[in-house]
């Protein structure tokens, strides 16, 4: 597999230093796990990061911050089962096994999705989207960040063609109308902030829905 697209650095730092929330930290750990690129770079900036933590004068922990820390494992997300009524040839990546994923729902014609739940508090939200081969989305903007990670097919915007392990950053600066390549349907990973914003007539009309 040959990654052409990364996220940007700022993302790549935040997922190193662990800020990222959590939808955000999940489109990046799929990511990262295909593209020996980004686990080189994450390494790097991991290695900073220990070399200022071991200059740093160590302070106590308070009380009970291991247990909490514990208490939180204890409650992450059990293995999903609910891999097997539309997305179950399509090569998952194995974090996702992880997560509890929702049944398919279709949003538009040849499109569908499956929501997936997250651990705790998220500004984000992630889903899996899958797409027919040679769907052509509605022309769009976003009103925050849209992280996709592509699985399985491949799609193309004014950006370029995007194949499996691609990532592509989306932001409200943004204006594409993303294509699906022929002979296979897209199947991506979405983690995004705000909403879609569609434009010309028809996104007028559905706008106010």
């Amino acid at each position: 597999m040959s990654v052409t697209h990364h996220p940007p650095a700022e993302l790549v730092a935040g997922f190193a230093a662990g800020t990222l929330d959590a939808g955000e930290h999940l489109a990046m750990a799929v990511h990262v796990a295909g593209c020996p690129a980004c686990r080189r770079l994450v390494r790097a900036v991991e290695g900073v990061g220990g070399s200022t933590l071991e200059a740093i004068e160590p302070v106590p922990m308070r009380a009970g911050a291991f247990e909490s820390v514990m208490a939180k494992l204890d409650r992450s997300p059990s293995r999903s089962h609910a891999l097997a009524d539309s997305f179950t040839d399509d090569a998952l990546p194995k974090i996702l096994r992880h997560y509890r994923i929702g049944r398919r729902r279709w949003v538009a014609p040849g499109v569908s999705m499956r929501p997936i739940e997250l651990p705790g508090a998220s500004s984000s939200r992630a889903f899996l989207l899958r797409s027919d081969p040679g769907t052509h989305m509605l022309e769009h903007t976003h009103t925050g960040m849209e992280l996709t990670c592509v699985l399985r097919g491949s799609f193309s915007h004014e950006g370029g063609r995007f194949g499996p392990g691609d990532f592509d950053f989306g932001d409200d600066t943004l204006d594409h109308q993303p294509t699906v390549g022929d002979g296979e349907p897209c199947v991506c990973l979405v983690a995004m902030t705000g909403d879609l914003r569609i434009n010309g007539f028809f996104g007028r009309l559905i706008g106010p829905f």
